[in-house]
């Protein structure tokens, strides 16, 4: 699903943006909701960033943003691995910095990769066509993986970023233990 964000873009940077776990839904400009095998799972953009909320049914639940968060701390690291309840979360996160030309071309290609997939939401800001925030889910077996992509074109920088979910094997309940 590919929308115009009903807000003004301004001129954030990719090394503003911040990343955490386990903060409550924040304000969202556009949002996606998806049922996908046993998960719960809500695509949020936040203006230039994202939330991912996923919530396994009876089970824990997972939030993860990547946003330009006030008086955080935590800038956006390349990469995490931790242990969520019954989950595995890894996080990874790069930069792209690209040409004019090139960057116009890439923005163009992730647009359209995002805008038609059942399983993406894609928002663009109103003056500037390449200047959006894009995410993308799906689920492999026991695992769920998100995509986003956070387009700076004054900069002519894409924040990429790649989440794993991994739903570890519960130990079954002994009868009369």
């Amino acid at each position: 699903m590919l929308t115009t964000l009903n807000t003004s873009y301004t001129d954030t940077r990719a090394g503003d943006l911040a990343w955490a776990l386990g903060l409550e839904p924040m304000p969202a400009l556009a949002k996606l909701d998806l049922a996908l095998p046993g998960i719960r799972i809500q695509l949020r953009l936040l203006g230039a960033s994202h939330q991912v909320l996923l919530d396994e049914e009876g089970g824990p639940s997972c939030s993860e943003t990547v946003a330009c968060i006030p008086g955080s701390r935590t800038p956006l690291p390349l990469g995490v691995s931790k242990r969520i309840d019954d989950w595995e979360y890894a996080f990874a996160a790069r930069v792209e910095k690209l040409s004019g030309g090139s960057f116009a071309g890439r923005a163009q290609e992730l647009l359209a990769l995002v805008a038609d997939h059942p399983h993406g939401l894609a928002g663009t800001f109103p003056g500037s066509p390449y200047a959006f925030t894009a995410l993308l889910v799906q689920r492999l077996g026991g695992q769920v993986h998100w995509r986003s992509w956070h387009a700076y074109p004054q900069e002519r920088r894409i924040v990429v970023t790649h989440t794993r979910v991994d739903a570890r094997v519960r130990e079954p309940e002994l009868a009369g233990v």
